[in-house]
């Protein structure tokens, strides 16, 4: 019989986990699934609900509205090169401080660690952030997407801690075939930081392509430097607004848009467009994702 039970307990066990991780799977997928659902759902039968997984009346004049503004693809422009910049040059100079506060032989390596730190939880408010801003003469310019940006202190210390981890040999002995810190950084540290660089890089990469407050404060009075948030931002506003889409759409025939096309599938429809960038780069990433969010959840 306790032969029998033992046979039995891997068994409910892993059915019992099974229907935990499908449940938890389902309840994840469902609001992805029923916003695309109404991305493709006529506006007019959006409105009666009862929309789940499936369209009930097909159609594509969701989409059509939201690119019909002809500004959508400069803007896109314009966050991915904000997005790819910012990312690359981010991950550079944070991991380059991350490795110079690693070091036990840098003498300055904790006044310059509780510095940082302090900017997580001290910062002086908006209003003086904006006249910093405008005295770098950034206002209406691509660098204020990249600049403020460039080094987080919280990226800092995931980071310097993975670098921590490292073997301290590999330095050592680098150090001794006559390699400097800046090479080391290069061919040693950064190399074998991939885990926890592509960690840092999704949270990154997801942060510049979702901001627009940004561009609300310091570049909304420049069209061309307006990114695709904002303006999806801008056309929810005005669909809301207006309770109807037809207002923001040019060479559609209103009536048909306004009987196709509500505020509700309109948000449905941009929440669809501003969500698939990121989940085409995610699975590139995620084995990289999952071995980066262990760091220091063992202590050898």
């Amino acid at each position: 019989m306790r032969t029998r039970n033992l046979r039995l307990e891997p068994v409910v066990f892993n059915s019992i986990n099974a229907i935990i991780m499908l449940t938890l799977a389902v309840i994840t997928l469902y609001p992805f699934l029923n916003t695309l659902a109404i991305s493709f759902n006529a506006g007019n039968d959006t409105i009666r609900g009862g929309i789940y997984l499936l369209p009930r009346m097909w159609t594509e004049q969701n989409y059509r509205a939201v690119f019909a503004t002809g500004t959508l693809f400069h803007a896109f422009g314009i966050s991915a090169a904000r997005t790819i910049i910012g990312t690359v040059l981010s991950l550079f100079l944070t991991s380059m401080i991350a490795y110079t506060v690693s070091r036990k032989e840098y003498i300055f390596r904790k006044p310059i660690t509780i510095l940082v730190v302090m900017t997580m939880y001290f910062n002086a408010g908006l209003i003086p952030y904006y006249f910093l801003i405008k005295d770098l003469h950034l206002l209406n310019h691509f660098l204020v997407y990249i600049i403020p940006g460039l080094v987080s202190a919280f990226n800092m210390i995931v980071i310097r801690t993975y670098i921590q981890t490292l073997p301290e040999g590999l330095i050592e002995s680098s150090k001794v075939d006559g390699a400097g810190d800046f090479r080391i950084f290069m061919m040693i540290i950064l190399p074998l930081c991939q885990p926890v660089l592509a960690t840092v890089a999704l949270f990154v990469a997801v942060g510049q392509w979702n901001s627009w407050f940004d561009t609300f404060l310091f570049a909304s009075s420049k069209q061309n430097l307006s990114t695709l948030q904002y303006e999806l931002i801008k056309l929810v506003s005005s669909t809301t607004n207006a309770n109807t889409s037809a207002a923001v759409v040019n060479g559609v025939d209103r009536g048909a848009v306004q009987s196709m096309v509500t505020s509700m599938s309109i948000r449905a429809a941009i929440t669809i467009v501003a969500s698939v960038p990121i989940l085409v780069i995610y699975p590139f990433l995620q084995k990289y994702f999952v071995h980066g969010l262990q760091i220091g959840s063992v202590k050898e």
